[in-house]
């Protein structure tokens, strides 16, 4: 009996997913996020992004990051789920970049928004 197993997305592949990013009105509390407010769905990319126009020497977090984010894209705030998602994805894929022999001077800085303490360092692949 053979089972039909897919095998797990790239970093890359969920890098480069396709999608753009959203703002909805929300019905309903979601987070930090009350009913009638703009809730901003960014991207991978649009994460990416940011972190490329933070200037060498600066570091922000994830709050930050956040608010920035809504306010560039005419939101209240932007969803902390898949913002948190979407940062993993990009520092995961910078990672594996490093790893493959690409310079640091051309892999985004994800240590710019992630420092030790933050909560998702307890989530990546590495170090």
């Amino acid at each position: 009996m053979s089972e039909n197993r897919t095998m797990a997305k790239s970093w890359q592949e969920k890098y480069h997913n396709g999608k753009v990013h959203q703002v909805k009105t929300l019905d309903k509390k979601f987070a930090d996020i009350d009913p009638g407010e703009k809730m901003l769905i960014a991207t991978p990319k649009l994460i990416d992004e940011y972190i490329r126009q933070i200037p060498e020497g600066t570091e922000t977090d994830l709050k930050t990051m956040r608010k920035d984010l809504a306010i560039d894209l005419f939101a209240d705030k932007t969803c902390p789920v898949t913002a948190g998602i979407f940062l993993r994805i990009v520092t995961e894929k910078a990672y594996e970049e490093w790893s493959n022999g690409v310079n640091e001077n051309e892999i985004t800085p994800f240590w710019r928004v992630i420092n030790a303490k933050a909560p998702i360092v307890k989530k990546l692949s590495f170090d």
